[in-house]
């Protein structure tokens, strides 16, 4: 009798162990945690520091002064394919190198899950940049986050702005320093066709890595390589001797092409 009792009481325990750790499991795949990404800005293999030397692809000396981007509508992928969007009025950032905290970017409410992939735009869609403009606060404001970031006889935002200094650039008038300007924008129009420089951005996370995990009691850590240095190059090789500006013209469509793939995810750090 003592013998059946022992082994009752073993098996009551086992089954009532079972269930709460399934429980603790199942409790920490539902509701919704914070997604963090961070933009580590580089110039190539270094870090970016404004006003240190660096080489472009041209083999000219280069030196930079601005480096501000939009990124936007955020998704993330699960390994199965099944996306999340988050909600578009959510994710308009408006990122600067000389602003670290900029460059600090949270997706609140994601749903749990086990994310392997990241996408995400470089610019302002059409349908946000022709909204009302009581519908543009923040970052999108022209007169007050935009500030700088936004052309006002063009009606429309600028993606990228990359500017700086180099010895093969030709003497600005204004300053008598010798300068470049990239300020790229451009999304295909609105009452005629233009150029369409919106870009989209594809993240896997590496092989073999574990997912990036969201879970109700944190989320993962994205931390991404910005290289301004990749505007120089590829696929299209730029000289600031032979094409030190570029604003809405035809030329913009070599810049943008060329910055599309200056995001690379290092690393997730997952809580």
């Amino acid at each position: 009798m003592q013998k059946f009792s022992f082994w009752y009481l073993t098996l009551l325990l086992a089954a009532l162990v079972v269930p709460a750790c399934k429980d603790k499991t199942d409790d920490e795949l539902t509701g919704f945690g914070d997604v963090e990404i961070e933009f580590d800005n580089r110039a190539g293999d270094a870090a970016l520091v404004f006003g240190t030397e660096y080489t472009n692809a041209a083999g000219e000396k280069v030196k930079f002064s601005t480096f501000n981007y939009f990124v936007s509508n955020f998704v993330l992928v699960k390994e199965d394919g099944t996306e999340y969007v988050v909600p578009k009025d959510s994710c308009y950032f408006l990122c600067k190198h000389d602003d670290l905290e900029s460059r600090e970017v949270v997706l609140k409410n994601v749903p749990a899950g086990d994310y392997t992939g990241l996408k995400f735009m470089i610019g302002i869609d059409s349908a946000k940049s022709v909204s009302p403009i009581t519908e543009r606060s923040g970052v999108l404001d022209p007169a007050a986050g935009a500030n700088g970031m936004y052309w006002s006889w063009n009606a429309g935002y600028i993606f990228v702005k990359v500017e700086g200094t180099s010895p093969q650039a030709p003497v600005d008038p204004g300053t008598g320093e010798n300068t470049f300007q990239y300020h790229t924008g451009l999304f295909g129009g609105y009452d005629s066709p233009t150029l369409n420089n919106l870009k989209t951005v594809s993240l896997e996370t590496h092989h073999g890595d574990e997912p990036a995990k969201v879970r109700r009691t944190g989320g993962p850590h994205f931390h991404l390589y910005v290289d301004v240095l990749e505007m120089f190059s590829n696929p299209t090789n730029i000289s600031v001797a032979s094409n030190p500006t570029s604003h809405a013209g035809a030329y913009s469509k070599t810049v943008a092409d060329n910055y599309a793939d200056m995001f690379v995810l290092d690393h997730v750090h997952n809580p």
